[in-house]
């Protein structure tokens, strides 16, 4: 998708195409820290024994 939008900007040069590409990479970089961020905290929780009550 953002091969097809910086093709699409590249051709036209329109500044809406432009603007578009910069938002869809940053949901992308988002989406990967996101997950990043859930892989990292499930991995912390496997080792911790917690005492039951």
């Amino acid at each position: 998708m953002l091969d097809a939008t910086w093709n699409l900007f590249y051709q036209t040069g329109n500044i809406e195409t432009y603007l578009l590409l910069k938002e869809l990479e940053q949901q992308g970089q988002l989406s990967q820290e996101k997950r990043q961020n859930e892989n990292t905290q499930s991995s912390m929780g496997d080792g911790i024994d917690l005492p039951s009550l």
